[in-house]
């Protein structure tokens, strides 16, 4: 997959009552609108029999239909379940459930694996269930794995703790299963590529031990359905919703490609959290999104409504007809456009602007072990220690500029030099045990540090640190204390001179080698540390979180163009000033840059943008489905168009 051109798709719902015509139709509609590949459920419902025989006419219509169009097929394991049951479910139930799943496997894969069109296998139909199921299977493997790890695990000087077993084996847990699942495919279709899909990322990320799936998947991927899984944005913001989403995955997958497995295709009527049905212009500007951050395709859900149950009638880019929808016409046009560019993108590669937004999972733990309700605010309740990093990714986004989003393992602590690289972790409430020398090194190789928030307030396992504080030789200072002070306050800072805004509660620090850099009735509330080669930001009250609640980036973009000057001075194509409601996402081709622009503000723009001297002054239009330009430095782009330009070194 990797050095290949994107693939673009939609998903065949095929069910009980379809012809072989319609199934032939469906194939032909995709072949016709430039989409090769699709993915299918594969319900053992529909092909194993009550009398125990297996009847795969159903889906054998599906695979004659991509050999004769061309199609590649991810077929989705989809053991026997209820018919209610639309996601499918996570973990066998017991011993003798495990058995029927490999039985399932055992037929399945071997009658498929002879079709010329199937690509490869979806071992699971979106991993990833929030907590750990009370059946008898899951509780028994918890107990084997308790035996073994619980006497290991780190305690900070014997101080009691809340314990968080459950969550490290609800990870631990779910890789076993997608691995076993993986084996037993091998084990009757060896080497075909294994593929897997999370949802829900914004909120399950914690459950996801992606540097370890990468050891037997061939690809990772993931669903990104706004009326599902976009909560914790507002639609204007869908756009970065899935550029972080895509972030999220590219980080996860590491060596090993991504892809989109499920983007919102069509109207949800009585599905989802929100009620919707997404333009032709949020069509391209998600799936330009996921091409702009390194997939390696996308798939729609789905090509055709499925007929019964929930979600019938839903979802899909065709319409009654079978004729294709405004939103099937507009991503069969970015399909046309990578397929005559099929070197340019093929070769495309995501271009690092050297800034990583970084997020511990122990955070999202302790958060959510800690609710215990009372007066909302964002800060303290649920969601908090995921939105306040998400708020310098869309600050970071407004000013032009892709920057990581990683789980703090799948940061390379291992490097001897780490000039012009930048960590930000905000609002990140655990720093566990094993990360403290990691954080020490990066900077003192020459790292830039910078912090907010409640970070580094627990170890892995809620015990508060900030008594005898690990940081203090790093951040060159210690916290005083946390001050409750309202929803939002000022925080006045000297370097850079700015006054910005934040939320919920003020630190107050003592120095030992840091610069003060921001007071506040006497109490020092910010500081600067030279430490090695590198240097420590850290303000200890939630400055990004408070630029999300206000909706505005603006004096935030302006701290971080301050403190991260030596990444940003680094990207070669960037917004001049900060766009809000804007974003850019930036890739390397040979000898091009391409630039995905997306407009999400309610007002047509002209934008200056600031580029290197090596670059082109001729740069090309690839695509603009509002027929935006640009000329010299300008790019013109109205309210909701997406535009993809090609710039020459």
């Amino acid at each position: 997959m990797k050095n290949e051109v994107p693939l673009i798709g939609a998903e065949i719902f095929i069910e009980p009552g379809q012809t072989p015509q319609e199934i032939d139709t469906w194939f032909k509609r995709l072949k016709e609108n430039g989409m090769s590949v699709t993915r299918i459920r594969m319900f053992e419902n529909y092909m194993h029999q009550t009398d125990g025989t297996w009847d795969y006419t159903l889906f054998d219509n599906a695979f004659e239909a991509g050999d004769k169009y061309g199609v590649k097929i991810y077929a989705n394991l989809f053991p026997a379940t209820s018919f209610t049951d639309v996601g499918g479910f996570k973990f066998p139930r017991d011993e003798a459930h495990l058995k029927s799943i490999g039985e399932y496997i055992k037929n399945v894969v071997s009658h498929f694996r002879q079709f010329a069109s199937l690509i490869g296998w979806v071992p699971i139909n979106e991993p990833g269930s929030g907590s750990l199921p009370e059946e008898p299977f899951s509780t028994k493997k918890f107990e084997e794995w308790k035996s073994i790890e619980s006497a290991t695990a780190y305690r900070n000087r014997g101080y009691e703790q809340l314990g968080f077993d459950e969550e490290r084996f609800l990870m631990h847990y779910e890789t076993w299963f997608i691995k076993w699942l993986t084996n037993e495919i091998h084990r009757f279709d060896p080497g075909k590529s294994i593929h897997v899909n999370n949802h829900q990322i914004f909120e399950n990320v914690a459950e996801y031990n992606f540097p370890e799936w990468r050891k037997f998947l061939s690809s990772l991927g993931g669903s990104a359905h706004a009326s599902w899984h976009f909560g914790y944005f507002s639609r204007h913001q869908y756009a970065v919703a899935m550029s972080a989403n895509s972030e999220i995955l590219r980080s996860g997958a590491g060596d090993i490609p991504w892809m989109m497995t499920e983007l919102q295709g069509g109207n949800n009527t009585y599905s989802g959290f929100e009620a919707m049905c997404p333009t032709k212009e949020e069509i391209s500007q998600w799936l330009w999104t996921t091409i702009g951050t390194g997939s390696k395709g996308t798939i729609f859900w789905c090509l055709n409504p499925r007929m019964s149950g929930f979600e019938a009638g839903e979802w899909a880019l065709l319409n009654f007809r079978n004729e294709p929808s405004d939103r099937m016409k507009a991503a069969s046009l970015i399909a046309g456009i990578i397929n005559e560019n099929a070197a340019l993108f093929a070769d495309a590669t995501v271009l690092e602007s050297g800034i990583n937004i970084l997020y511990t999972r122990e955070s999202l733990w302790i958060e959510k072990k800690l609710q215990t309700g009372g007066t909302f605010y964002e800060g303290r309740n649920k969601g908090g220690v995921i939105k306040s990093p998400l708020s310098y990714f869309e600050a970071l986004s407004e000013m032009g500029i892709q920057s990581n989003f990683k789980e703090i393992s799948e940061f390379d602590f291992s490097k001897n030099d780490y000039m012009g690289i930048t960590l930000i972790l905000s609002h990140q409430v655990s720093i566990p045990s094993r990360y403290w020398q990691c954080l020490e090194d990066f900077a003192s190789r020459g790292g830039k540090l910078i912090i907010d928030g409640l970070t580094a307030y627990y170890d892995e396992n809620a015990v508060c640190i900030l008594k005898d504080f690990p940081f203090q030789k790093l951040f060159g200072a210690t916290i005083l204390e946390f001050k409750m002070n309202g929803n939002l306050f000022n925080i006045i800072l000297s370097d850079p001179d700015l006054t910005l805004q934040a939320h919920l509660w003020r630190g107050s620090i003592r120095l030992i080698t840091a610069t003060e850099i921001g007071r506040e009735d006497e109490e020092i509330v910010a500081s600067k540390n030279k430490y090695g080669e590198g240097e420590v930001f850290w303000v200890p009250s939630l400055l990004g979180l408070a630029a999300r609640i206000t909706k505005d980036y603006g004096l935030l973009s302006v701290m971080l163009d301050h403190e991260a000057a030596e990444s940003i001075s680094s990207v070669p194509i960037r917004f001049k000033t900060p766009q809000r409601g804007m974003l850019m996402k930036i890739l390397k081709s040979g000898a091009s840059y391409l630039t995905v622009i997306i407009n999400k503000s309610k007002q047509n723009a002209n934008v200056e943008l600031n580029i290197i001297s090596s670059i082109t002054k001729n740069p090309a239009v690839l695509f603009a489905d509002k027929k935006g330009s640009i000329s010299d430095k300008i790019v013109r782009i109205s309210s909701e168009e997406t535009m993809v330009i090609q710039w020459l070194k």
